[in-house]
């Protein structure tokens, strides 16, 4: 049945392509409403988005946070957003690419946010991630950690916690992990 359809699919376009017309592929409805979504953004000036492979992949792209307060200050961070074509009835998936010393975002780049996981509803959208992703490096929360070496000492001693920031973010090891600079 899928051969029969491609086929006559392929007969569809040979038959525009024949009649002077360019085929024009079809947005699933996931795709419409991000670009309805990146179209209606409204980015904090700490935080700034990028499409690596060009503005044709609205489905892939990066956003760039640079907290401009907090533990975070001075730092850039990046995250890769992959958007399913099911989205809004699913949530983005979304790593941070820069190896970061936070309790809420592991070393493999995975991000604690609840709202990607189980609190998501489709009427939440991307400016309700990024917004997310900012006040995570402006309240980092050691009750919900992936990481939970800096969740403890977050908690246990602040002081320390911010050390630990600052030695990672300017390119050193913290707890025998090495952190490229990202400051």
């Amino acid at each position: 049945m899928l051969n029969l359809i491609k086929i006559k699919d392929k007969k569809k376009e040979q038959a525009a392509s024949a009649a002077g017309k360019a085929h024009v592929k079809k947005q699933s409805a996931g795709e419409l409403r991000l670009h309805k979504d990146i179209s209606e953004l409204n980015l904090p000036n700490s935080t700034s988005i990028s499409f690596p492979n060009g503005k044709d992949d609205l489905m892939n792209f990066e956003i760039i946070v640079r907290p401009d307060e907090g533990f975070y200050l001075g730092g850039t961070f990046v995250f890769t957003f992959q958007v399913s074509p099911s989205y809004p009835h699913e949530p983005p998936k979304v790593r941070c690419k820069t190896k970061v010393y936070h309790p809420n975002i592991d070393l493999e780049g995975n991000v604690c946010l609840n709202i990607l996981r189980e609190d998501w509803k489709p009427v939440l959208n991307i400016n309700t991630v990024v917004y997310g992703l900012n006040l995570l490096f402006m309240q980092p929360n050691d009750e919900d950690p992936l990481n939970h070496e800096a969740a403890a000492v977050l908690r246990d001693n602040p002081k320390l916690f911010e050390a630990n920031v600052k030695r990672a973010m300017a390119g050193g090891y913290v707890d025998q992990h090495y952190f490229p600079r990202c400051a």
